[in-house]
């Protein structure tokens, strides 16, 4: 049975008149989280016109035109990061002239590593950066590094091993540097130019192309693989065409990145950071007149704009309003990238454990390439791309937090159903079913925190913030993936044991995002409360104000 209150005033002040301090302060939280009704903070918020416009806008070819080219971005990320892990055994064959081509320890720990070390320090500079100089002003500087150095990759020459890799691996960390800085710029693009109602799912299809990145890579190699190992000279000349084809898919990269790089430069700068940031309004009015079919006037909100909120990253203020989120969402990247990178880069130790490729000293080096990347791509077909694709559809329906908790507790389960009975899956007429609990993690990695994480920091923090906390959130997500690799290459622990330890990272996952609000369907302005008006409330009208966005209660 509901008993239902008027959101009036008049009707809600002989309630709470006899309700003092604390106990009015606990009554109201109670009642909140019975209703579960989504109330508007205390104090009035002026919005810009010029950014209501925005959040209201339909659904426009230039929004998908800004996936395209902030998603590109990710496309080749994804690409450069993982298609290493493909071609490290013929890095073990060539120079190190392994039967299985695996590399020494150390230098393995280095060629996965050591991109993701670049990734960390470029999402923490270039975040920065987006916030001082603007998000479009340095976009195009991450795309330069990602195209010089996946080609300076491509052409690490030298007649020692040593040198070789030690080339790769200095191009690889400042090819890791530009993709650092291409996460916080393309999610915070993104979300600054689109409107509140669809705006989740054109991040989470911006970080959709990481998807693409990673079944590219995996094509490539599949195709690059095939042709080399069916030439006349490579039954004569085995690890030369060998390393033909790590070269050429390693400078491939730089394609996609040279096909969006005009497009990036032509992007103007968003209207939140010109309109709050740079505090012109006018040019923020006139820039977005130029790319959507919108219609705002300006001229009045210049006092929104003295009045918002100027604290910074390191104050008190910022501690007390955005700390705990900060820390969370940190928290979630970090556990989640420990995870998702593992199974990712470490995919081929794990199906080879099972015997799922068979003797590796028996094939020639193309043919144990074309395996992996065969079993690679089958996996981001079957498991990982439906995922993002469903986090696109769903996101704005179901909620960022939902579909996070729901994401790290499957994975849970299903890595505890994976490990618990491992020696049942390492049998031979098991390797399918291996292989279907394998992509159904990763499904619920993208169908959850992998495309989540990315989301959440770019909605949740101030403007002139956004870009640094999201650098900050994503760089201690690459820092989690440092610990993987590190763990998975020199920790010596069994598969079956790993797995249980990334089943627990998932729990921990699950912990920090209860901590986490919910963003769907509202301004970003609303989210971060960045637009504040000076008048609040008098104190002894705070309680009864608060009872106005009461309206029923269940009474048993």
């Amino acid at each position: 049975m509901f008993t239902t209150w008027p959101a009036r005033r008049h009707a809600c002040s002989s309630l709470f008149c006899h309700l003092h301090g604390a106990g009015s302060a606990m009554l109201y939280r109670v009642l909140d989280a019975v209703t579960s009704v989504k109330c508007e903070t205390r104090r009035a918020r002026k919005q810009i016109k010029v950014l209501q416009a925005l959040d209201v806008a339909g659904t426009q070819l230039y929004h998908f035109t800004t996936i395209v080219i902030a998603g590109m971005g990710f496309f080749t990320d994804a690409y450069d990061l993982f298609s290493v892990s493909l071609i490290a055994d013929l890095l073990g064959h060539i120079y190190y002239h392994s039967a299985d081509g695996k590399l020494p320890g150390n230098v393995a720990g280095a060629v996965s590593g050591v991109a993701l070390c670049g990734t960390v320090l470029g999402q923490l500079f270039f975040g920065w950066l987006g916030d001082r100089m603007g998000r479009k002003r340095i976009y195009g500087v991450t795309l330069k590094l990602m195209v010089v150095c996946s080609l300076a990759s491509g052409l690490s020459f030298h007649n020692k091993p040593k040198c070789v890799v030690a080339t790769l691996c200095f191009f690889r960390f400042w090819l890791g540097f530009g993709v650092g800085g291409d996460y916080p710029l393309s999610a915070t693009i993104m979300s600054e130019y689109a409107n509140k109602r669809t705006r989740g799912a054109f991040i989470a299809a911006v970080f959709a192309m990481q998807g693409l990145g990673n079944l590219a890579a995996g094509a490539v190699v599949l195709v690059l693989s095939a042709r080399f190992k069916n030439t006349a000279t490579y039954e004569t000349d085995q690890l030369g065409q060998a390393d033909y084809v790590w070269r050429i898919v390693l400078m491939l990269g730089a394609v996609p990145a040279l096909l969006t790089y005009y497009w990036r430069m032509k992007m103007p700068e968003t209207a939140r950071y010109t309109a709050l940031i740079a505090k012109n309004l006018k040019l923020a009015a006139s820039d977005m007149a130029t790319v959507l079919d919108i219609d705002f006037v300006s001229d009045a909100d210049a006092d929104a704009i003295v009045k918002q909120d100027e604290f910074g990253l390191f104050s008190m203020e910022f501690l007390h309003k955005h700390g705990r989120q900060l820390l969370c969402t940190t928290t979630c990247w970090f556990v989640l990238d420990v995870v998702f990178y593992s199974l990712n880069l470490f995919m081929k130790d794990i199906f080879n454990n099972i015997g799922w490729f068979g003797d590796a000293t028996m094939m020639s080096p193309l043919e144990q390439t074309y395996k992996i990347a065969r079993t690679q791509a089958i996996i981001v077909v079957g498991g990982s791309l439906p995922g993002y694709f469903l986090t696109v559809l769903f996101v704005d329906r179901i909620g960022r937090i939902k579909i996070q908790l729901m994401g790290f507790t499957m994975m849970t389960i299903f890595m505890i159903v994976l490990a618990a009975p491992y020696k049942f899956w390492s049998k031979p007429n098991m390797h399918i079913g291996f292989a279907i609990m394998y992509a159904l993690i990763l499904f619920f990695a993208n169908f959850g925190p992998n495309s989540t994480t990315f989301i959440l920091p770019t909605e949740i923090f101030p403007t002139r913030l956004r870009s640094t906390c999201n650098g900050i959130s994503a760089a201690g997500g690459k820092c989690g993936a440092i610990i993987g690799v590190l763990w998975f290459q020199y920790s010596h622990t069994s598969i079956r044991s790993s797995l249980l330890l990334l089943a627990g990272c998932n729990l921990v996952g699950v912990m920090f995002t209860l901590a986490l609000p919910e963003s769907k369907g509202m301004s970003l302005e609303d989210i971060t409360g960045e637009m504040e008006e000076d008048n609040e409330p008098p104190e002894e009208s705070k309680t009864v104000a608060e009872a106005e966005f009461i309206y029923s209660v269940e009474i048993s």
